[in-house]
């Protein structure tokens, strides 16, 4: 074989492969641990790290007590310590004999044991593991009592680990346990963590059952050399926990028991030593809700905190549970923050929660967890087993705990910070974003301590200022316009001032900055400007804007108001001027005294400046060139200064404020009955001015002014804006009709009206409305749509469509003779309307009152107009006028009297069958589409709180009527019935009489406590002034005779030809007259002699009075035409006279009661064709037709009640009384009873809501408003049924009324609807009706539940209307519309 196939074929030793060192086999990468070796192994699955960390944690140290510190400890070894504690207190759970918990805890020997007394493990042998139980449940994996879901557990144990991986981590762990069923005793030691066991040792037993757990740590398992101070000190804590977690069960821990005897106790371990941030103890509020929940609350300042307990498990993460029951106090501690937060910052639940420390120890079934750790318990609520339902006292004491009060000084701290970051803490040169800003030059630099900026009023006053600026430059002077009136920060909620445009400029503009002190004189060169100027109109409302910024000034920088920071520019209100000469007049009252003095006051021409537009530009700049006479500065003269300013603007300076206006009219009054001059302000020698002055001098005007346009007088029942519409509309006396809008510009001029012609034409809608609830007489006549009661007047259309006149009755009601006993006004030298009028009615009580001003408000319902009359008629006889109910015309409903000036007023509703009622009427003021948005549509739709109560409504009402029918269920319907149907669908509200305050006849405020005390003020007033009225009848009738006397004789004795007149001189003329026994003008005479205190006259009168005005004045005489000298006109003369003088001897034989009773007798009996006129109106409609024949519409009869309804009673019970005596109490500043507040949408939510089982009967309505006094048996029984007879079971029986039993208790006294039917009602009358009332008999509803009585309420009905039928309803003295 050749050598190459030799070396193919020759056999060679194969070259091993070198090993991989790093490569591992499949059998080492692939491995099986049995579950010992895996927990040995991987112990963090098990028991949590095994290596030390260090955290914040809540320990117990001998020393301090309970402290929450940061802490080193190894989770796991404080896990397996805790799983067996938990299990000795999980014993508690199925032994509840057990009483005692042992806790040994051995440092030195590194041992630690749990005994308790409960009941012991069975020692048995287990049939299928065939081993005895306690080795089996402590010696083997995976075993455990809670493997069965299905048996509702509430023990700490659930996966069959726990007191295994105590074990599986110990040296040495010893089980023992007595257990008395089986009689023996067990005891088994388990060494090197678990992997050998010694034997057991049975013995038999006959004393007290207990177990015994005692092991060794395997501390190097834990990287741990013994057990040191932070793992003893949270074990501790862990033995504090089970004691006040573990109710019944006394601990000891190393031989000592315990302090702690209960949960409550335990707390106190927490807050012990704990102060609020007022430094006073923290309260703490605790409640045992049930077996298994019971909580306690208190302030944190740490953000939230929880300590909580799950099956005695410390779940230090919290959990749902922790969170179930801090929801539930937030969501009602931030009810409570909202009504306290006026700052308007937004307060969001975790925000709450920040401020809450919780704790919780419950009982709940199966728990779940996030880990083996057992921090965080994430069952879900439904599944807990069991409710925590807070009482309203545990949520009472909460929020007056600390929280609220902690929370809202959160609100204040995070408001400063909002606002503080609309300011800016650097000085700027330019401003951005504020276009309307005229900045100053030197604004914001080096010079910007001697700059001023100018705040104007307005647009237009800008103008001016800019005007002036070309005098003084613009280099030092600023000019910014504000929109109207500056917001009162002083009560401001934090939203509002951070919305407001007009404030964040003027800081920013001024270079502000929130709580800064100014008080160093070198703070104010961080200011853009050194001196802040007011130029404002001189009129009141110019007054209250000056004010208004200094109160911005004063509550937010008072420092700087002690720099003199702020001035005013004052300009002329009046300027006179003669030829060359011009005087300039700051305020009225100097104008007046200058005027006083002045021989030739005429020769002067007299301008008033209302407003700074009225300056022209060049005036403007002669102001500023005379900047010292203008400029006034502010100067503080110390604390009497902040007073007067508080007093002015602080809402807690109500009472102050209503004295410091009362002295002011009081020497107001003073002053004008000595003739003294009024106080003013700005006069020629004013250099400066105090706040002091400024508040009580000039702002005290505006607040009087305030009130003068807001509330009424007592004498005409008008405002300022009404009087000078009917001021207007007297002189103007159209007897056509007039565009609302051409009024409104009419009145303006004839009146000197300065305000919004808007406003005004509203004022003349207000006076026209004739719906329900508006006027009872309307002095102007509705020509076209001036509102309706179905939006309450708010439907009224545009003024440039609407038309208006006087009505008949306005003449008759102020009679034009007394215009001449009036004292008038003057307003731009222009005589304008009375001081008031004098009605010969009160009018404030017919039409009612409503106003809020300064201080006072006033609130008047109306009367009725004939009631009125008969009480004067029998006032004008000697007798007392009797007591007077509201009443309101058109009204169908009642209105019943609860208490002295405490009314219920009551709308109507009938029972049509057992599912439908129809609505009829609503109580005053409660328009048809605000009920129907508000009360019906909500039934009919639920909320988000409450189901539906009804399942339908339908609407048959017009602008005039009301009529709903309702459909509910019949069950519905008979609970509502039983409750109360008036109370249910809110046909009751409440009217009251208790501020009725009114300017009296001389100006002054008074706050009047009767109806009956308006009605004797008035009649006193009005009597004297028909005392008046006869003396002027007298005196210009008997100068009336003397003029026709004197005519009669100049012409018989001219015919005569003993008086020769002609081609003499005027002078010889005259004096012959005079010698001849000629009067001079005696009418003209006796105008002037009551005319002579007059001291200021009408423009224009100088150019129509004869130059020579001196000596007697003949031309009455002499000025007659030649055709008297004829027989017929002399004989018409001397009828005249004689008709005079009669018409004045008749006069003289009348009383001033006789010409009241005439006046009142014509107005009654135009009153009757008035309202005759408008039924036959509103009854037969009359249009045209196409033959110009009348033709008559008849309206449906739907619109009309039903007549087979049985018409339901207003209740009046003993309860309504006590809420409104209640309410009256209130305001006296009694206290409240918790109970009040309770709304009927809560009790029907109560009711709808369904928290019991489907099949569970569901509470009734008469259930929920009863509560909480239960209901009777027999009362229960008597719901009434829904046929068509009525409660007594006869179908004729009368309505409780005659036929009622002698036992029966008596009804309030009750008005009936206004009608026009009852036209006819004398005095007599009306106090047989109200006696009536009050003596009859019946027999009303329980007064303490709303249970029906033996006399059913529902009344039957004969006839569809139901105006005379009395019902009631719940009017809120607060506002017109209550929903």
């Amino acid at each position: 074989m050749s050598e190459p196939l030799k070396s193919l074929f020759e056999n060679k030793a194969v070259e091993k492969t070198k090993k991989d060192p790093n490569r591992l086999s499949v059998e080492r990468i692939y491995q099986k641990k049995t579950q010992l070796e895996h927990i040995l192994l991987r112990p963090d699955t098990y028991i949590g790290s095994v290596e030390p960390v260090t955290q914040q944690l809540w320990v117990f140290d001998e020393d301090v007590g309970m402290n929450c510190r940061d802490v080193t400890f190894v989770p796991g070894l404080y896990k397996i310590f805790d799983e067996i504690l938990v299990n000795a207190a999980d014993n508690k759970q199925r032994d509840k004999t057990m009483t005692c918990i042992k806790v040994n805890i051995d440092t030195e020997n590194n041992s630690i044991s749990v005994w308790n007394n409960g009941k012991g493990i069975p020692v048995v042998e287990h049939k299928v593991e065939k081993v005895y139980v306690p080795a089996l449940i402590f010696g083997q994996l995976l075993t455990s009592s809670n493997y069965d879901d299905d048996q509702k557990k509430v023990t700490g144990g659930r996966n069959g680990y726990g007191a295994k991986l105590c074990n599986i981590f110990s040296n040495k762990f010893t089980v023992e346990t007595a257990c008395k069923e089986s009689k023996k005793t067990f005891k088994q030691t388990w060494y090197d963590n678990m992997g050998r066991a010694g034997e057991h040792k049975i013995r038999s037993f006959d004393g007290d059952e207990f177990t015994c757990i005692t092991f060794q740590p395997d501390l190097s398992k834990f990287k741990m050399q013994t057990l040191d101070k932070d793992t003893v000190a949270i074990m501790t804590r862990r033995a504090y926990d089970i004691a006040g977690a573990t109710k019944g069960v006394r601990v000891f821990l190393n031989g000592k028991r315990l302090p702690v005897t209960s949960f409550r106790s335990y707390v106190d371990l927490y807050v012990k030593n704990k102060v609020d941030e007022l430094g006073s103890p923290l309260i703490v509020v605790h409640e045992v809700v049930s077996e298994r929940w019971e909580v306690c609350l208190t302030m944190s300042e740490k953000g939230f905190q929880q300590v909580s307990f799950v099956n005695s498990i410390a779940t230090t993460k919290g959990g749902r549970h922790a969170d179930y029951v801090a929801d539930q106090v937030t969501s009602k501690i931030i009810e409570v923050v909202k009504k306290k937060n006026k700052a308007g910052v937004v307060v969001k639940p975790f925000q709450v929660k920040n401020h809450m420390w919780i704790f919780v120890n419950c009982l709940i079934e199966n728990p779940t967890f996030d880990s083996q750790t057992k921090e965080n318990m994430t069952l879900q609520q439904k599944s807990f087993g069991s409710t925590c339902p807070l009482s309203d006292k545990f949520i009472k004491q909460a929020n007056s705990c600390g929280i609220v009060e902690s929370i809202m000084n959160w609100v204040k701290f995070k408001a400063q910070t909002q606002l503080n970051k609309k300011c800016s803490a650097v000085k700027h040169n330019k401003i951005k974003g504020v276009p309307k800003l005229d900045d100053a030059n030197d604004a914001g630099g080096k010079n910007s301590n001697g700059c001023t900026l100018i705040l104007t009023e307005g647009d237009s006053a800008k103008t001016l200022a800019v005007s002036g600026l070309g005098v003084v430059g613009r280099d030092r002077y600023g000019v910014f316009p504000l929109r109207g009136k500056m917001l009162n920060v002083r009560e401001a909620t934090h939203k509002q001032i951070m919305d407001n445009a007009e404030i964040n400029n003027v800081i920013k503009i001024l270079g502000l900055q929130y709580k800064k002190n100014y008080s160093d004189p070198e703070s104010l060169k961080s200011l853009r400007y050194g001196k802040l100027m007011i130029m404002t109109d001189q009129d009141l409302d110019g007054s209250h804007i000056k004010g208004l910024l200094i109160n911005f000034i004063h509550h937010n920088w008072p420092s700087l108001l002690r720099h003199n920071f702020l001035e005013e520019f004052i300009t002329p209100i009046i300027k006179a001027t003669n030829k060359k000469q011009e005087l300039s007049f700051y305020s009225i009252p100097e104008f007046n005294e200058w005027k006083d003095v002045q021989t030739n006051i005429k020769s002067w021409k007299i301008k008033y400046y209302k407003g700074l537009g009225t300056s022209t530009s060049k005036e403007a700049k002669e102001y500023f060139s005379d900047m010292q006479r203008h400029r006034i500065p502010f100067k503080y003269a110390g604390p009497v200064d902040d007073e007067a300013i508080t007093l002015a603007f602080s809402k807690k300076k109500i009472e102050e404020r209503k004295e410091w206006l009362t002295s002011f009219m009081v020497n107001r009054r003073q002053r004008r009955e000595h003739n003294l001059p009024e106080e003013y302000l700005y006069g020629q020698a004013t250099k400066s001015l105090s706040y002091n002055d400024f508040v009580n001098k000039e702002l005290v005007m505006f607040s009087n002014s305030d009130n003068e346009r807001s509330l009424p007088c007592l004498v005409d029942g008008l405002k300022p804006g009404q009087r000078k519409v009917l001021f207007c509309c007297f002189k103007r006396n159209d007897k056509r009709e007039v565009k609302v809008a051409q009024l409104a510009g009419s009145v303006a001029e004839m009146s000197a009206y300065h305000h919004g012609e808007g406003s005004l034409m509203m004022t003349i809608v207000g006076l026209a409305q004739n719906f329900v609830g508006s006027n009872n007489l309307n002095l102007l006549q509705p020509q076209g749509q001036f509102g309706t009661r179905l939006h309450g007047g708010k439907d009224s259309a545009s003024p440039r469509y609407i038309f208006t006149m006087l009505s008949p009755l306005a003449r008759l009601l102020f009679p034009a003779v007394d215009d001449n006993l009036l004292k008038y006004n003057y307003d731009d030298n222009q005589r304008v309307e009375p001081e008031w009028y004098i009605p010969i009615i009160p009018t404030v009580l017919v039409n009612g009152a409503d106003g809020i001003g300064t201080g006072w408000a006033s609130r008047i319902p109306n009367f009725d107009v004939r009631e009125i009359v008969n009480n004067i008629h029998r006032m004008l006889n000697g007798e007392e006028p009797l007591p007077l109910l509201p009443g309101y015309k058109g009204f169908k409903g009642t209105i019943d009297q609860l208490m002295t000036n405490q009314y219920l007023n009551s709308g109507e509703v009938a029972i049509i069958d057992s599912t439908t009622i129809e609505i009829s009427e609503l109580p005053v003021k409660t328009w048809t589409q605000t009920y129907k948005e508000n009360v019906l549509e909500p039934m009919l739709n639920g909320t988000e709180k409450v189901q539906a109560l009804i399942t339908d409504y339908k609407e048959y009402h017009t602008d005039t009527t009301v009529r709903f029918v309702v459909t509910m269920t019949e069950e519905r319907l008979r609970e509502a019935e039983a409750a109360g149907l008036h109370k249910v669908f809110k046909l009751q509200q409440s009217l009251t009489c208790n501020s009725m305050v009114l300017f009296d006849h001389v100006g002054s405020l008074k706050k009047y406590e009767l109806v009956q005390d308006v009605l004797k003020d008035f009649f006193e007033l009005r009597m004297k002034y028909y005392v008046l009225r006869k003396d002027w009848l007298a005196g210009m009738l008997g100068a009336e005779s003397a003029k026709l006397t004197n005519q009669a004789r100049f012409i018989l004795e001219k015919i005569e030809g003993t008086l020769i007149i002609e081609n003499k001189p005027k002078k010889q003329l005259i004096l012959m007259l005079t010698e001849m026994g000629y009067d001079s003008d005696p009418v003209k005479a006796w105008k002037e002699a009551q005319e002579k205190d007059t001291t200021v006259e009408e423009t224009g009168d100088d150019e129509d009075k004869e130059e020579d005005t001196t000596g007697p004045d003949y031309n009455y005489l002499l000025n007659m035409p030649m055709w008297y000298l004829t027989k017929e006109k002399k004989e018409e003369l001397c009828k005249q006279r004689d008709a005079k003088l009669t018409e004045l001897n008749t006069v003289k034989k009348k009383t001033p009661a006789d010409l009241w009773k005439e006046d009142l007798a014509a107005f009654t009996e135009e009153l009757e064709r008035v309202e005759e006129t408008d039924r036959q109106n509103a009854n037969m409609p009359v249009v045209k037709g196409k033959a110009g024949k009348g033709k008559v519409v008849k309206v449906k009869q739907e619109t009309m009640p039903t007549p087979q309804g049985r018409r339901v009673i207003p209740r009046i019970t003993s309860t309504m009384k006590a809420e409104a005596t209640r309410k009256a109490v209130v305001k006296k500043g009694k206290k409240v009873s918790a109970f009040s507040g309770t709304s009927l949408w809560i009790i029907l939510n109560r009711l709808l809501t369904p928290s019991s089982p489907p099949d569970a009967k569901q509470p009734s309505i008469m259930d929920a408003l009863s509560k909480p006094k239960p209901a009777s048996k027999t009362a229960t029984k008597k719901i009434p049924s829904f046929d068509s007879s009525d409660s007594g079971g006869s179908s004729n029986a009368p309505a409780p009324s005659k036929a009622a039993p002698a036992k029966r208790k008596a009804l309030p006294a009750k008005r009936k609807a206004l009608d026009s039917d009852d036209s006819d009602r004398s005095s007599d009358d009306l106090m047989s009706r109200i006696k009536g009332k009050k003596t009859t008999k019946t027999k009303v509803w329980d007064d303490e539940s709303f249970h029906i009585s033996d006399e059913e309420v529902v009344a039957p009905r004969s006839k569809a209307v139901r105006a005379k039928k009395p019902v009631a309803y719940n009017f809120d003295s607060d506002s017109d519309e209550d929903f």
